[in-house]
């Protein structure tokens, strides 16, 4: 082993200072000179390193080659020669660059750079980890902490009423919130836990709601089902008109539709009610500026010039059950209902009734409300249809409940001084359709007037007491018509 160690070391020596024959003043001088070349390894620069630089930053360096044997004193002292020669060279090169330090490989020093940049990135994201793993337990903590204690609650005697509002497709949870909001309880848990245990709140209607505030939350929930909690409920009868009226033979009172929403708008009871009397809403529906009032725009012409300012809604408060605030002004609750009938009259097709009735949004509202206070339902279309051949024939409508519209006291048959008043709305007196409708129609109304039965009639009459109505296109025919009325005593006046 040691004779080859000895044949290799001298043919590496010789191939060496043939090769590259220089004097070692050449090599002392060349400060800068590093050598890349891949033919003469340095076998002792690799091993000083590793030496010096252990661990980490030669990790993927090649183990060392084994140390040769020991050789001969000659032998030893040419070896030592040459590396006395390049310690020499390599002490010139480093004193450049401050002291006896060895030169640090640059893919070394990447990789410790590299690795250094990793253990920083490993601390940045475990620090992280560990303020959302805190942040998850301290807010784990505090909702276990929350339900361990009971939400507030009040606990003194009850205050005013306060109103609410339930819209459709609330939840227990929306409520409980809009009780909080509204101070009627503390917190809205202390209602939803009450209200979660009232198998009632699964039957609760949308509407408006009138609650003792500064309640506890299971007195709230026992209020919201008591019979006089909810408030702003009104139901509007098909025909009904704005103003009150009477009957001529009993001279009993019949509501009109200001006397309704005066009642509706109550809260409380007793002399502690509070409500928007029926002289509030006639003045306030009389007021001048009709937009104020959320008539719509297919009507706010002709509202504008209806000769009796305290009619001019008539026909734009609809038939049926609404909801509003009673706890707003006289001119906000006629503005909620007005707006919600125009929606109402839309949905059926008003808007688009022209082209088969041959008339505009609100005349259609007017016809159908003379086809609502003249037939029964089943024959609505064909009293639609006597409307429009007569408005084009320029032929007088002769109804009269047009004559009623404007008496006090109103009966089936009217007199023949009552016909020969003219007023705006008396179709015996004029010609055309009247100033304004004369009552709310039902939607089975508007939509007869909308798209009415096809047919030739002028006439029809009512009669008998069940209302039976014939139509005809022949003047002689109606007349005869009219005798079985009176034969049946339906024409009988009570005056």
């Amino acid at each position: 082993m040691t004779d080859r160690w000895t044949r290799a070391e001298e043919r590496y020596r010789q191939n060496a200072e043939r090769r590259y024959r220089r004097d070692d003043l050449e090599w002392s001088e060349a400060d800068d000179y590093e050598d890349d070349t891949t033919v003469i390894p340095r076998y002792e620069d690799e091993r000083y390193e590793d030496e010096h630089f252990e661990g980490d930053d030669y990790e993927d360096e090649p183990p060392l080659a084994p140390e040769p044997p020991r050789r001969s004193a000659p032998q030893r002292a040419e070896r030592t020669g040459r590396a006395a020669s390049r310690s020499g060279r390599g002490q010139s090169r480093s004193g450049s660059r401050g002291g006896n330090r060895p030169k640090r490989s640059r893919v070394a020093s990447r990789k410790a750079a590299e690795r250094k940049r990793r253990r920083r990135n490993l601390f940045v994201i475990a620090g992280v980890f560990a303020v959302l793993f805190l942040g998850a337990v301290g807010f784990a903590a505090w909702k276990f902490v929350g339900k361990l204690s009971p939400p507030a609650d009040f606990s003194g005697p009850q205050g005013a009423l306060v109103v609410i509002q339930i819209k459709p497709g609330d939840t227990s949870t929306q409520i409980a919130q809009t009780m909080a909001d509204k101070g009627i309880v503390q917190s809205s848990g202390a209602f939803y836990e009450a209200a979660v245990r009232n198998t009632n709140m699964n039957s609760i209607q949308p509407g408006y709601y009138a609650i003792p505030s500064h309640s506890k939350g299971s007195e709230a929930v026992t209020a919201l089902f008591s019979k006089d909690a909810r408030v702003g409920n009104v139901v509007i009868s098909e025909g009904r008109q704005l103003h009150d009226s009477s009957d001529v033979t009993t001279n009993a009172r019949k509501d009109g539709i200001y006397r309704k929403i005066s009642e509706a708008s109550c809260v409380g009871t007793g002399t502690a009610a509070k409500c928007v009397t029926y002289e509030q809403l006639d003045q306030a529906g009389a007021n001048p500026d009709p937009t104020a009032l959320g008539v719509p725009a297919w009507a706010l012409e002709r509202v504008k010039t209806a000769p009796d300012r305290t009619r001019q809604l008539e026909g734009l408060i609809a038939g049926g059950t609404w909801d509003f605030d009673p706890s707003a002004s006289a001119q906000d609750i006629l503005k909620q209902l007005v707006a919600s009938s125009a929606q109402t009259y839309e949905s059926s097709g008003l808007l688009q009734s022209g082209t088969a009735n041959g008339l505009t949004p609100y005349d259609t509202l007017i016809a159908a409300s003379l086809v609502e206070r003249e037939a029964l339902p089943q024959d609505m279309s064909k009293v639609a249809r006597v409307i429009v051949n007569r408005l084009a024939a320029q032929q007088p409508l002769q109804f009269d409940s047009t004559v009623n519209y404007t008496l006090t006291q109103t009966e089936v048959a009217t007199t023949d001084a009552d016909r020969n008043k003219k007023t705006p709305w008396n179709t015996y007196a004029m010609a055309g359709l009247p100033a304004t409708p004369i009552s709310a129609p039902s939607l089975d109304a508007m939509r007869a007037m909308e798209a009415p039965a096809p047919g030739p009639w002028l006439y029809f009459v009512t009669v008998d007491k069940q209302g039976t109505t014939l139509f005809t296109d022949n003047y002689q025919e109606h007349l005869r018509n009219i005798e079985k009325a009176r034969q049946s005593g339906i024409l009988d006046s009570g005056r």
